[in-house]
């Protein structure tokens, strides 16, 4: 998985975004969007992009 590429996705930055909101709300204080970064790769990425279908939406024809 490359992490830098997959940064560039506005789809998963708003996720990691939300995921930072989520985070912060619990802890009581801003997390910090590297930390919460870390925490969304490390727990939800792989399912996130397999849900998503992100490796493969240009392989794939439209329906």
């Amino acid at each position: 998985m490359d992490r830098e590429k997959l940064l560039q996705d506005k789809e998963i930055v708003e996720e990691i975004n939300r995921h930072k909101w989520l985070q912060s709300e619990m802890v009581g204080y801003d997390v910090g969007f590297e930390a919460a970064a870390n925490d969304w790769f490390k727990h939800y990425a792989t399912a996130w992009i397999a849900h998503h279908n992100k490796d493969n939406n240009k392989s794939k024809p439209k329906k």
